[in-house]
Order: structure tokens, then sequence, then C-alpha cells
């Protein structure tokens, strides 16, 4: 993992109702709401599937890439 170099990133103000849609379809659950409403993304457990670019694309991410060579889930896993 690429600490310095997040791979994904979220606008400054998603919109709640896109943000849920990712809370329900990200496979590794990486999208959280706490209880005062704040927006939580960890890309450190991404599968790099790409759900989350498909499902919201640039009206909750305003970046989504591959991450550099030996930083990504292939790397990590095998």
């Amino acid at each position: 993992m690429d600490e310095g170099n997040a791979h994904i990133t979220l606008v400054d103000n998603p919109d709640p109702r896109e943000f849920a849609k990712l809370e329900k379809a990200c496979p590794a659950g990486l999208y959280k709401r706490d209880d005062n409403g704040g927006f939580h993304f960890d890309y450190a457990g991404c599968l790099e599937c790409g759900t989350c670019r498909i499902v919201a694309g640039n009206t909750v991410l305003s970046k989504w890439e591959y991450p550099q060579g030996t930083m990504g889930v292939e790397f990590r896993y095998g």
C-alpha cells in the first residue's frame, strides 16, 4: 500500500444519496458514515474492483486509478 499516494479520493462534499450507494455496493465495506453523518473511506483495504467508479463515478470520487506498481492488492495478496 502506498500510504503517501491514495489511489482513490473523495470529493469534498459527497452527495449523501450517492455515498449511500457505495456503502451498500463496495465489497470491501470501505465507505462508511459515522453517527454525526461524516463520510469515511479507507483506500488501504481496496480490492481494486472498480465498483465504486461504476456505481457513483465522479459524484463521490474525485480520483480513481490503480495503485502504483508493487503497491496494490496483487502485490499484497499475490
